[in-house]
């Protein structure tokens, strides 16, 4: 059996792994999907006050107090941030760190990972959310459609402005950490520039699943297999 820990990206919480838990536990295995203080089903809890390492913290307390060992993490999108400091930070409890459509890291003591997210609209002083619009789905889920598009649009919620900005600072600990990769081909990017190295030099396992940036709605079950596959 392997314990599952999955991370959602920007604007989405737990339910967004909903199709593809199932396929997993099937297999004999434990899932443990994760939302996000300030989104999903805890979006009442957004305050001025949440940032990065409040998602740290809400992954990392999952780990803690479900006492979880051997543990892959998924992280979907900008949760590339959180999978890799909870990773860094809980070598002995993390086997393995599974990157959906993402970047990855660079080893590097240095703050990183900083960015405005200014690419999905215009962001105002002391705006504390990025709405998840129309112009956004669009850009990046354009096979979401029909009454998956329907799904998406009445659960998903803001995405907090920090989760972006706030930087991480990654440890020793994170060079040692056993990595793979899930790319998705009908992105807004090409899928060769990664897996070629145009992204940096591309460290561990990889596989491509023919889908835009949610392939958890549009493909669960091939995303299921791929992430086990990934895992072995």
């Amino acid at each position: 059996m392997t314990t599952y820990v999955l991370v959602p990206g920007a604007w989405l919480g737990s339910w967004v792994w909903t199709r593809v838990a199932p396929y997993i536990q099937n297999e004999g295995n434990r899932v443990l999907p994760v939302t996000l203080t300030g989104m999903g089903e805890r979006v009442h809890l957004l305050s001025l006050d949440i940032g990065i390492e409040t998602a740290v913290n809400d992954v990392i307390n999952t780990i803690k107090y479900n006492e979880l060992e051997e543990v892959v993490l998924v992280g979907h999108s900008f949760a590339t941030k959180v999978v890799s400091v909870v990773g860094d930070r809980m070598p002995k409890r993390v086997i393995k760190v599974i990157y959906l459509d993402t970047f990855r890291p660079e080893k590097t003591r240095k703050a990183q990972l900083s960015f405005p997210p200014d690419e999905f609209g215009e962001v105002e002083q002391g705006q504390l959310t990025v709405p998840f619009t129309d112009r956004v789905l669009d850009a990046i889920g354009r096979d979401v459609t029909g009454a998956d598009r329907d799904w998406m649009k009445s659960l998903t919620t803001p995405w907090p402005l920090r989760y972006a900005t706030d930087p991480i600072v990654l440890t020793e600990n994170y060079d040692n950490l056993d990595v793979a990769h899930i790319f998705c081909t009908k992105g807004d990017y090409d899928v060769k520039d990664p897996i070629s190295g145009k992204w940096g030099v591309l460290e561990g396992d990889y596989r491509t699943i023919e889908a835009a940036h949610f392939p958890m709605v549009t493909k669960p079950q091939e995303t299921a297999q791929t992430i086990m596959e990934l895992s072995d």
